[in-house]
């Protein structure tokens, strides 16, 4: 097949990839909430807290994502290109990426997400985390777009935008008024709500630095492991923390490796930051409107959640507030497509 603009180096037309990308990521992120409020829920007699699963997924991706870094870091550095953008490779040459970016989208990307994400399934029900995390990520990614790659808001985005405060006010403010009655379901809210901006601040940091996916991916993962899993190893072997994860069923172990490791991390990481590069960070979250809605079935279907009247409306706001910013979004030029994608093989 001859070369094209529009058809780039992988054979595929930019909007192809971009596609491809969000379905991928869409049934990943679906999944992923599912499986994590099943799995980090003391009540469904899990053994892994939120925190050995975090340990999990980082262990998981880093099987596959650190010789990977380490392999490109070493071509970087014997082609003469200084490994990375903008200076050396990172944290012994695991990260592509400089030190300085490399901290940076790890620490949203990377390490505070999981983190937050994983202990808010310990309180919160899959439905909610299907209407804060998803749902509130369009909002916090269009603020910081507007600061930091000094993005326009249009009057059209803004109605869409409006609409998810709504529906995010009904599911989390519903849960704040029972937090005086002694409940609990308020607190993982609150991380859901946190862990979506966390991400947001990744996908901004992504697209401002012009982040290959793959390198990207591989820089999150290297920040948190070398930060995080030293530490938790140290305090669960002391016997410091509750950490279970090196007495809980290998079975459940490598289940959550693969899946929240390979899964959502080296897959759905790829993917994402795929739409990032074609779609942009507003619109790329804006086309994840059907997580919130299948992940919410999802719940209901298997983990047997009540879908109550608010949650039921608050879906509702938030999925037509995703959907208007859709059709509301300008799409991205074409001539930067095709130069995205060639770079994104490139790095892989």
């Amino acid at each position: 097949m001859p070369f094209s603009p529009r058809a780039g180096c992988t054979g595929f037309s930019p909007r192809t990839v971009g596609l491809m990308a969000a379905v991928v990521t869409v049934i990943i992120w679906t999944s992923f909430i599912i499986i994590a409020r099943a799995s980090a829920d003391p009540a469904r007699g899990g053994v892994l807290t939120p925190f050995d699963i975090a340990f999990c997924r980082i262990v998981g991706a880093s099987v596959i994502l650190l010789p990977w870094g380490w392999w490109l870091s070493y071509r970087d550095r014997a082609q003469g290109i200084g490994g990375g953008i903008g200076g050396k490779s990172a944290f012994f040459g695991l990260s592509p990426l400089p030190l300085r970016v490399t901290a940076a989208v790890g620490l949203f990307g990377g390490l505070l997400y999981a983190m937050l994400a994983y202990s808010g399934f310990a309180f919160a029900p899959a439905v909610h985390a299907s209407v804060l995390m998803p749902g509130s990520l369009p909002l916090w990614t269009a603020l910081l777009a507007v600061f930091v790659l000094h993005d326009r808001i249009t009057l059209a985005r803004a109605l869409g935008l409006g609409l998810i405060v709504l529906g995010d006010l009904l599911v989390g403010g519903a849960s704040l008024l029972h937090a005086f009655d002694g409940g609990a379901v308020w607190k993982g809210d609150l991380l859901f709500m946190l862990a979506a901006m966390c991400w947001a601040c990744y996908s901004v940091l992504a697209r401002r630095h012009a982040l290959n996916a793959v390198r990207a991916t591989i820089a999150i993962t290297a920040f948190a492991f070398v930060v995080y899993v030293p530490v938790y190893a140290a305090l669960t072997l002391a016997h410091v923390t509750a950490g279970q994860v090196f007495t809980a069923p290998l079975k459940q172990v490598l289940f959550q490796a693969l899946f929240q490791g390979w899964g959502s991390v080296v897959i759905s990481g790829i993917t994402f930051t795929k739409m990032i590069q074609h779609f942009g960070p507003v619109r790329s979250t804006m086309i994840t409107a059907l997580v919130p809605g299948l992940s919410a079935l999802g719940a209901v279907l298997f983990l047997g959640e009540p879908l109550a009247w608010n949650l039921a409306a608050g879906l509702a706001l938030v999925t037509v507030g995703i959907l208007f910013g859709v059709r509301a979004a300008a799409p991205v030029a074409v001539k930067k497509d095709a130069a995205r994608v060639c770079t994104a093989g490139a790095g892989g």
